[in-house]
């Protein structure tokens, strides 16, 4: 498409104000034309930034509102809201301020007044209703209608107040609370990536399903074989104990079976067969072989391959809202150059866009590499693919010089100054922790078998005054080194810097209390952790100084990036697990709050019940997990998460509330064993081989950054796998903005 003419105009009063350049505008309104372009660009950019869209208001007024709304003030009040009604979980009835679940133990819990939480949830549930009022106005009615997530939030709103209206007039009294099931979703419609993830959950159910029916399939299958084998109508004893335990009735066969395919219960469940004939244990093996180590990592490909490609796409619709962004502020910014009467071209005046740039709302250290880039054009037009590649520096690693050495006159001092700053001081360093950390296991190994009475503690307590010693005149000695705002400028100095003041203060503490260590000393426990059980504790955070060798070693340093950045973008799917845990816990609390109940006589401290059997709830006293609270139901849920004994819930709450109960841990299972940690695995195994194969194209530009790209966004994960959006489609997107008046 030629560059002739701007792609955006407007009138004033119209559907938009887009002046197109400094030609088209004259008179008094010239510069407040202008300056509404300018105002224009800014939020288009930080759309672009933010990977937000470009489909809202663009008057004066509207503007101003919509970067009030997304500005960091605006959105920690939401985002602290959101996390204010989402913990009133652990304060409403059933309240969990008790300081154990355990039935057996547990006092009655604080129950807060009727009107308080109510209150409270009232005032969050006005700031989403201003919060919705808000996005409504901004992208308009017509947009509104064909928002889903716009639609869904008033339809949450209006439930949760009439709920609270209810709940109001039955005086805090009504067995349920639906609005208690829909908070979650102001989580999920606060977060664009939430949805994105939530999306591509929703479109890879179908191949999901596939494999969870031919699970289903081999089940039942084996379920019937099992039956068949374990019920004849000749029977021993040990064929009886297999039918009896595992394959009394079908539900049970099934269940078995389920939590074989996890191995959560192998080799129990063979045991008594395969203890009366060999033959039996090949029932056990080819299920296994077929259901955990087939089926199951043939679903966690299905669900990697299918949750990666709609995850690209989801990405590329972002990577496509970030150029449309930028383009759209190109097109308010571009000015036609003229010479000799005659136009000869359409761009953006890199002084236009450095006016622009002092506006927007980024990171100071991204704003001026943009700004020095753009200074780069010096006088001549930005042309529209020049404009996109100046906002390519967002995608970069961005290396923050350290502040200069002190400049020492003595050749003494800048012989220290070179011996102390040199990275040789650090393997020292080292060196000097791993012997700190070696001497606390000794002393821990050898008073493994002494009684706290018995123990002496000097030489333990004289080794931590030397090492903390050593410690203080290390910082000290790389503070005059490097400087302080030096030294404050690696991150591993602050962290080593924080933990040796903490363990001085608790050092001078220590011997302020006990007096300086001497033959037989011995520091008193005083309440949970004595000041030398703290100081102990705080010296092994000193292996964390180890992390520092980490990019030496280049298989552990790619290993170690890819950590730290799954744990920088674990917030999209980390939400989604939060959304998870909160709805089941409610729906566990609903259906079973209170059922675990202290069968009569099991209420004392008695170590061990007699008469519960091996293996079971009560026998491997499981009684702090349990739905009688919030916080009790998060940590139950975990258990069986992880899966290990989850055929001891199973069976007890079958006990307990009846065999319907199945179904509900069944289904957690398979949300969160199956297809949360399947996804995240997923995006694990994306992100390493990515990381991996770059690895591979970066390893012969010795001396150059390691990665092109800072990881600070999920889309910028797969960045380099991205396609570009051609001129075409973005032209054609922005003929199609509902608040942009076009010139062709």
């Amino acid at each position: 498409m030629a560059e002739s003419d701007p792609l955006l105009r407007g009138a004033r009063g119209g559907p938009a104000s887009f002046p197109s350049g400094r030609g088209v505008l004259a008179g008094a309104g010239a510069k407040a034309g202008w300056d509404l372009c300018f105002d224009q660009a800014v939020v288009f950019i930080e759309d672009a930034i933010q990977y937000r869209s470009i489909n809202h208001r663009m008057d004066a007024r509207s503007m101003w509102l919509y970067r009030w709304y997304y500005s960091d003030t605006c959105q920690w009040i939401l985002s602290f809201v959101i996390f204010l009604i989402l913990s009133l979980a652990f304060i409403e009835t059933p309240s969990s301020f008790t300081s154990t679940s355990d039935v057996r133990y547990r006092m009655a819990p604080w129950n807060p007044p009727c009107g308080l939480t109510e209150g409270i949830e009232m005032l969050c549930l006005l700031v989403f209703v201003a919060d919705l009022s808000m996005k409504t106005y901004l992208v308009g009615w017509a947009q509104f209608w064909r928002n889903p997530w716009l639609l869904a939030y008033l339809l949450v709103l209006a439930v949760s107040l009439t709920d609270w209206t209810v709940s109001l007039s039955l005086v805090c009294q009504e067995p349920l609370r639906i609005r208690r099931l829909f908070r979650p979703f102001f989580l999920l419609q606060n977060s664009s990536m939430m949805k994105k993830t939530l999306k591509c959950i929703r479109w890879s159910l179908p191949e999901m399903a596939s494999v969870v029916l031919l699970l289903a399939l081999h089940l039942c299958v084996f379920t019937m074989l099992g039956m068949l084998l374990f019920t004849g109508e000749k029977q021993d004893d040990r064929q009886d104990r297999e039918r009896l335990t595992y394959f009394r009735n079908l539900p049970e066969a099934l269940t078995s079976l389920l939590v074989l395919l996890t191995t959560a219960n192998n080799p129990d469940v063979m045991v008594p067969a395969y203890s009366k004939n060999r033959a039996y244990a090949i029932f056990f093996i080819i299920f296994t072989l077929i259901g955990s180590l087939f089926l199951m990592n043939l679903l966690t490909a299905i669900i990697y391959n299918q949750f990666r490609g709609y995850l690209m796409k989801s990405l590329q619709a972002s990577l496509f809202r970030k150029r449309l962004g930028a383009r759209a502020a190109y097109e308010v910014l571009s000015t036609t150059a003229e010479g000799g009467g005659h136009a000869q071209g359409v761009g953006v005046k890199p002084q236009d866009l450095l006016q622009v740039l002092q506006k927007v709302q980024v990171d100071g250290t991204y704003k001026q590499v943009i700004m020095e880039r753009v200074r780069s054009y010096s006088g001549s037009l930005l042309s529209a693919d020049e404009f996109q590649k100046v906002f390519n520096e967002l995608d970069k690693r961005v290396t923050k010089e350290h502040p200069p050495r002190p400049q020492y006159q003595s050749p003494f001092l800048q012989s220290a100054q070179f011996l102390f700053g040199h990275h040789y001081f650090d393997y020292l360093g080292n060196s000097i922790v791993l012997a700190n950390l070696m001497s606390i296991c000794v002393f821990l190994v050898i008073d493994a078998d002494v009684l706290p009475d018995n123990r002496d503690d000097f030489v333990l307590g004289i080794l931590n005054c030397v090492f903390i010693l050593y410690y203080l005149a290390e910082m000290l000695l790389k503070v005059f080194a490097l400087g302080l705002w030096g030294y404050l400028s690696y991150p591993s100095n602050m962290f080593d810097g924080l933990l040796t003041i903490i363990l001085l203060v608790l050092e001078i503490s220590t011997l302020a209390v006990y007096r300086f260590p001497h033959p037989g000393w011995k520091p008193e426990m005083q309440g949970l952790l004595s000041l030398w059980d703290m100081l102990r504790l705080m010296n092994m955070l000193i292996v964390f100084r180890f992390l520092r060798i980490v990019p030496s070693m280049k298989l552990m340093a790619v290993v170690a990036s890819t950590i730290l950045d799954l744990i920088k973008n674990m917030r999209a799917f980390g939400g989604i697990l939060v959304v998870v845990y909160y709805v089941f816990a409610i729906i566990g609390i609903n259906l079973f709050r209170g059922v675990i109940v202290i069968p009569p006589g099991n209420g004392s401290l008695a170590p061990a019940n007699g008469s519960a059997a091996c293996g079971s709830y009560e026998q491997l006293e499981y009684w702090a997990n349990n739905f009688d609270d919030f916080a009790a139901a998060l940590v139950t849920l975990w258990n069986v998460m992880v899966v290990n004994n989850w055929q001891v819930f199973l069976d007890a709450f079958r006990r307990y509330s009846g065999p319907w109960s199945k179904i509900y841990f069944v289904l957690w299972w398979l949300v969160s064993s199956v297809i949360w940690v399947n996804l995240f695995l997923a995006l694990i195994l994306e992100n390493f081989l990515h990381k991996w194969d770059r690895r591979g194209h970066l390893q012969p530009l010795s001396g150059e950054l390691e990665a092109s790209y800072e990881m600070g966004a999920v889309e910028l994960l797969f960045r380099d796998i991205l396609e570009e959006p051609t001129e075409e489609e973005l032209v054609e997107k922005l003929k199609r903005h509902p608040h942009v008046q076009l010139c062709r």
